[in-house]
Parts: structure tokens; sequence; C-alpha cells
């Protein structure tokens, strides 16, 4: 009735915006992301006869109103598919991350996935992977993806058959390295889904994604860097001019981040292999490679922001007993 979990967050490469059905988080369209490791989320939950109600814990702070909704409706997608009868019980949820929140570097997706993998364990739930991301996609779209982890892609669908994550297998995975440009900055990634079908720009974002999406998939198969990262990199922009141009004219961009984005460009006149990339937050990712990665460390971080560096993740994954956060 008890069970830890561990995630690691995601970096959107070929990032999905705007949700056709809220209640489920369906995207309009696919989605490719890589896990940002070590930096990761974990989970502890227990079902328990003793608790009262259902409590649900993040970095010490108990969640209420519209984030404890989201786990809650976690919880009752669990339920809803658990046999064993203690999945009724309530349940104690307790999470930690490793990481600052709140600042564009996708705390909600591995969040949602730890706790997902950690209910389902929990449950005795007998679900794969992608199964268990359409549970995780309850509660964050971007979830679905940490569960399966390394490169992943969330396909679109109306139902969890259709709508479910899958591990893309890429020999860059152990040549990327990942310097994040930290840009503390408030953000409304619920309020940007919301809009973004709204926006005049949605059409044609919609009109070329599907392109990106077909280069990402064949690059990330090939192992060819460029061609994935700087396909990232044009979608970070055209993210960007979505949210920019929905109802809220919402720009999370500061002056640091724009400062990163011509350093990376100016290494990359000089030759070194280096991407830019942002979600929606000011926050930025820099890809590059091993090689190259204390040469862009130090140009990041002379931007005057902290920094960050990580390498690509494996999937959400079942912790000891021992590691319990309770």
């Amino acid at each position: 009735m008890k069970a830890t979990a561990k995630a690691h967050p995601i970096q959107g490469l070929v990032k999905y915006h705007g949700m056709r059905d809220e209640d489920l988080r369906l995207p309009y369209h696919d989605s490719i992301s890589v896990c940002t490791a070590p930096s990761h989320t974990k989970t502890t939950v227990e079902f328990d006869p003793d608790l009262d109600a259902d409590t649900f814990v993040v970095g010490g702070e108990k969640l209420e109103a519209h984030e404890a909704d989201r786990v809650a409706n976690v919880v009752a997608e669990v339920r809803a598919r658990a046999d064993a009868d203690h999945a009724q019980y309530p349940v104690r949820l307790e999470s930690e991350n490793s990481f600052p929140s709140n600042v564009g570097l996708g705390s909600s997706s591995s969040g949602f996935a730890a706790a997902a993998m950690a209910l389902a364990e929990a449950a005795d739930l007998d679900a794969t992977r992608p199964d268990i991301s359409t549970i995780a996609r309850r509660g964050s779209s971007s979830a679905a993806r940490a569960v399966t982890g390394g490169f992943s892609d969330l396909h679109t669908g109306l139902n969890d058959e259709d709508c479910r994550s899958e591990r893309l297998d890429s020999p860059l995975e152990d040549d990327l390295r990942i310097v994040a440009g930290l840009v503390p900055a408030y953000k409304e990634t619920e309020h940007a889904h919301r809009e973004a079908a709204d926006s005049h720009m949605f059409e044609a974002r919609l009109a070329h994604i599907h392109d990106q999406l077909a280069e990402v998939r064949d690059a990330l198969r090939e192992g060819d860097f460029q061609r994935v990262f700087e396909t990232a990199e044009h979608d970070s922009l055209s993210l960007a001019a979505t949210t920019m141009t929905g109802p809220s004219g919402w720009v999370y961009w500061k002056p640091d981040t724009i400062e990163i984005f011509n350093a990376v460009r100016e290494l990359r006149d000089e030759g070194v292999p280096v991407y830019f990339s942002t979600d929606t937050g000011a926050s930025v990712y820099v890809n590059t490679t091993a090689e190259h990665v204390e040469r862009v460390e130090e140009v990041v971080a002379d931007c005057g922001v902290e920094t960050m560096v990580w390498e690509a993740g494996g999937p959400a994954r079942i912790l000891d007993e021992s590691e319990a956060l309770f």
C-alpha cells in the first residue's frame, strides 16, 4: 500500500501547446522531449485506512485548490483502474524536487510522473510505462513523457489507447549535455495553454509542427545532433510567438534570456555545436555535447545567471523502501 518513485523533468524539443480537452489533457498534436538528469522529483505515497482524507504535500507545503485538484485527478484515475480494495483508502502523498520549480524547468512533468508511478505501484496496478503515462497525463501532458524517459514522444489522440508516450531510442542520449541557465520569473503555463488556440499564430503553428516532428524523429534515429536541436531552437521561437499573440499577450522572456540566446549564437559562429531552447518560461536550456560542455557552461554563466549541467535521464522508476520520504 506504499511506494516511492523518482522521475526526471523534461525539456520540450517539439513542444505541445494548447489542449483540445482540458480535463483529460489531450494535446492538439504530438510532442517530443528529453528527460534531464540528475534533476528529479521523488514522491512517496501510501493508501492508509486511518487517514480521514487524501493529503498532498509538495516541498513541505500542503497543496490546495487547483494544484490539489490536479493531483486528485491522477489519484482518481488510479483508483478507477485498480482492483485492489486498499486503493480506495485515503492516500498520503509527499513529494520533493531536487531543482527549482516554476522557473520553466518542467517540474510538473517530473512531479506528476513520479506521482503516477508511485500510485500505480502502491495500488498494485499491472501496467506498462506507456500505460502509466496515460495516468500521469491527467496531471500534466508533459508528465506522460517523463514516465517513459529519455527521448520520448507523446502521441495525440482522443483516448488513452492513442494518447500515450513512447520512448524513442537514439545514439544521442550518451553525448548530450544540457546547460540550464536559470532565469527566475513567475509563469502561467496553464493559462498559456488555455489561450493557445485563440492566437492568430496557432493555425500556422499547427501547419508546420508535423514536419518538425518528422524531422526530429528521423534525426534522433540517425543521431544527427544539429538537426534535432536546431529544430528545437526554431520550435522555441514558434511557441513564444504563439504565446505572445494570445489574448493575454504573455511575454515570458527576460533580458537575461535574450542575452543567453545571443551568447549561444556567437558560440555557434565559432563552430561550437550549441543550440538554445525554452519552454513556457524565462529559463533557457542550452544543448551541446560532452566535448564542449565546459566552454558552454562558462559562457552561459558569464551572462550573470545560475547554471546547472544535465544529461539525458531515464524513465520514471520505483525506489527501494529505504528511500521513502516518510
